[in-house]
């Protein structure tokens, strides 16, 4: 089993929890984390045990954001990076982008900079009453990363994407909740009671296929140009479901009121003409 030092790995019930246990820094995001959080989401991705995701943090915070103390950068500063470098909150978002497993974000306390872009990609976003958001980049002379610049004006809208990265302003949990960032807000002692809850939810009543496949649709088709080419593949999509063991299952589990037990396997049963698959 691999042991992590920055992080921690726990499966139970179906359910993969991902937790940031750095808390004596306040989970200060560093390389070591990045990379441990990416080998975790692989773990889990690739173990068909596991059905969902819960990432979330030890400690009253989720995380401040880039630990500098701890260097921030994993290169040279006189050589500079190679061309294949990638900075670190990146390496984690964008492996939670290809995700075919949901990944439910648990947020408490501080969610900053890095500690919160790291979240963008997840399907569900919950925090505590008491939470606290900011992309503060711009007051630190540095510049958004992980990704966020692509992925939340999608999640809240280019104007309150400009008012937050461009302030760099920390705001509440309310606020959060009001513009989309935030799913639902919860009391800080309900907070992982009702993650795994909903986790619970999708892992006994969803097909991890269809699942799969959906978060893909709408992650990789929802920015083209038109709707034809989500039309073609969606067409070949429900085309395929006469030959489906699960769309058959999930039909007769709702008709004789039990729960669905459906068999087709992420790592084995994906339709092979899917385009991103050839990345």
């Amino acid at each position: 089993m691999t042991e992590y030092a920055e992080i921690t790995y726990a499966v139970a019930d179906r359910i993969a929890t991902v937790a940031l246990n750095r808390p004596e820094a306040r989970n200060g995001y560093t390389v070591r984390m990045a990379d441990e959080l990416a080998e975790a989401f692989d773990r889990a991705d690739n173990d068909e045990e596991v059905r969902v995701v819960v990432l979330t943090g030890e400690g009253p915070d989720f995380s401040v954001g880039a630990d500098l103390s701890q260097g921030g950068f994993d290169f040279d500063a006189e050589q500079g990076p190679d061309p294949q470098w990638q900075e670190p909150a990146g390496r984690c978002s964008k492996r939670i982008f290809t995700m075919n497993k949901p990944v439910i974000a648990a947020i408490r306390g501080a969610a900053i900079g890095g500690g919160l872009t790291i979240t963008l990609s997840a399907d569900y976003r919950l925090a505590t009453t008491d939470a606290r958001f900011g992309f503060v980049f711009v007051r630190r002379g540095i510049y958004p990363e992980g990704a966020s610049a692509w992925f939340l004006p999608r999640l809240v809208g280019m104007g309150r994407a400009m008012d937050w990265m461009i302030s760099g302003r920390v705001f509440d949990a309310e606020e959060a909740e009001a513009a989309g960032l935030v799913h639902r807000l919860h009391p800080p002692e309900e907070l992982l009671d009702r993650a795994y809850e909903l986790a619970a939810d999708l892992a006994a009543n969803t097909a991890p296929v269809s699942v799969a496949v959906t978060r893909q649709l709408l992650y990789r088709m929802s920015s083209m140009d038109s709707p034809f080419p989500v039309h073609e593949l969606d067409s070949k999509l429900i085309a395929g479901i006469m030959h489906n063991p699960d769309s058959v299952e999930g039909v007769l589990s709702f008709l004789q009121k039990r729960q669905p037990e459906f068999g087709l396997k992420v790592n084995a049963d994906l339709p092979d003409y899917l385009p991103w698959l050839r990345e």
